[in-house]
């Protein structure tokens, strides 16, 4: 039976520094926000086929049965009103193939990768925007699982992420965002929502643990006071820099906004990671909601899904990309639901759009009269691709002066501590403490890039200490340290 502790150190389970959760203290450490590093388009529309845009709101899910990926992506083509869902797989997660599905009949044609619930339904009563695979249902044919339409969500549910149908149970209200994932550690799944809150569009949750009872979406994030404040020092960066795409012709900004236009919320190492894409609109307000602006996704996190914590001081976790490098994301980038681990990385795939995908125009006078961006191509957006250490969110730093910090007390339950460092020029050192304070065991230093480095004890061991309440106290010089776990 385990001791009443507050902080509890599950084996297997990594603990990450994004909060101040199970840390007692800490001295002469900084908290360092981590970009992931794009790697461009992976998944690029067919203008040659019609397609002129793509975008994403699922993360590939892997399919062990088919051995390959598989990700759903909302497509728009060269024919006005004609849009619909595509569906991709892939071996690598590099290299995508679009398989015939003979599923919906485009250009006079079935051969094309199309999906739908109902081939005579058309956008936006057949849209499939969100998908997850369970791997728990025992139900074959339940084990995809995914949100349709775009007005509403309505649950679907599928054997092989091709074929679909309907669930017989209520849609989840929303409007025309929505992401979803699969915690499958409490398995509950999380579907977020938006509605009209706070400053706009704002992010509303519904969970369910059997894909048919979802509770009623609730309020759980949306934009304050100081996105506005930070909102105007953004939208004047990018409007001053030349390298970036354009947005207005307007010498002055009447009027702006910023609000949340999608949020994606995935479990994560026993916390909750959320990736808001920021819309910050810098257009009059009688455009509203399809103004003139941009994206900028940020990184927060939660341990309840109802207090969120804002990580980086709320600079991009993602940001737009600048002109010249043939990049797809300029100006609206979408997260996907979850990032996709790939060994000691995290792939995140998002969508990436030149343009504000609603209007394709730099700024309306006001006389009404639209101004088209020079040079406005049909090739407008495509899936991308950033990669991220994994654990990468926030580092604890130190430099020449070494930090330290000291865990809350927990039972110990494992015999092996790893820790996930990069310390080429330093060193990391472990100290094991009981319940009074007093050291039992201590490490030898650690040095160089360990994704999941072995701590080695020279006195003592924590094998000796099983069952009893420690502290673990890390000291680090001249490194980044991203997280520790125990394992059995």
């Amino acid at each position: 039976m385990r001791k009443n502790t507050t902080f509890d150190v599950s084996p297997g389970q990594r603990q990450l520094f994004l909060d101040d959760y199970g840390i007692a203290r800490i001295e002469h450490l900084t908290r360092t926000m981590h970009r992931p590093d794009k790697k461009g388009a992976v998944i690029r529309p067919n203008l040659e086929c019609g397609e002129t845009a793509f975008q994403t709101r699922s993360a590939p899910a892997w399919d062990p049965e088919a051995a390959v990926y598989k990700l759903w992506i909302i497509t728009s083509t060269d024919i006005p009103g004609v849009a619909g869902t595509i569906y991709v797989e892939s071996e690598d997660g590099l290299h995508w193939h679009k398989p015939v599905l003979r599923q919906k009949e485009f250009k006079g044609s079935l051969e094309n990768n199309f999906v739908t619930l109902d081939p005579a339904l058309e956008w936006p009563e057949n849209a499939i925007m969100n998908v997850v695979y369970d791997p728990n249902d025992t139900d074959p044919a339940r084990c995809f699982k995914g949100l349709a339409q775009c007005s509403i969500r309505e649950p679907i549910a599928s054997p092989d992420g091709i074929h679909w149908c309907k669930l017989d149970t209520p849609p989840i209200p929303s409007s025309d965002e929505s992401n979803l994932s699969y915690d499958q550690q409490g398995q509950k799944f999380l579907a977020t929502v938006k509605h009209g809150g706070p400053h706009g569009r704002s992010v509303f949750l519904s969970t369910s643990t059997d894909f048919m009872r979802w509770t009623e979406p609730e309020l759980i994030f949306h934009a304050d006071d100081e996105d506005q404040h930070l909102g105007r020092e953004n939208i004047d960066t990018r409007l001053s820099n030349p390298h970036m795409q354009s947005l207005i012709l307007r010498s002055e900004l009447d009027s702006y906004n910023v609000d949340v236009y999608n949020m994606s919320v995935f479990a994560y190492e026993g916390l909750y990671i959320g990736l808001p894409a920021m819309y910050h609109s810098a257009g009059p307000v009688p455009n509203y909601p399809n103004t003139f602006g941009f994206h900028l996704v940020q990184l927060v996190c939660s341990r309840d899904l109802r207090t969120w914590r804002r990580l980086g001081n709320r600079r991009p976790f993602i940001e737009a990309s600048p002109l010249g490098a043939g990049a797809y994301d300029l100006t609206q980038l979408l997260p996907p639901s979850a990032p996709v681990r790939r060994d000691d990385e995290l792939w995140f795939y998002y969508t990436g759009l030149k343009y504000r995908a609603s209007s394709h125009y730099v700024g309306t006078y006001p006389d009404g009269e639209i101004v088209p961006i020079p040079g406005l191509d049909r090739d407008q957006g495509a899936i991308c691709l950033a990669l991220l250490r994994r654990d990468g969110f926030v580092s604890l730093d130190a430099g020449e002066q070494s930090g330290m910090f000291t865990t809350q007390p927990f039972e110990l339950s494992g015999t092996i501590l790893f820790v996930n460092l990069d310390a080429t020029k330093g060193t990391l050192a472990v100290e094991a403490l009981d319940g009074g304070g007093s050291i039992v065991a201590t490490s030898a230093d650690l040095n160089g890039d360990l994704p999941q480095g072995k701590v080695v004890w020279t006195q003592g061991s924590l094998a000796d200490l099983q069952g009893r309440l420690v502290h673990l106290r890390f000291t680090l010089r001249n490194g980044s340290f991203y997280s520790y776990w125990i394992e059995e």
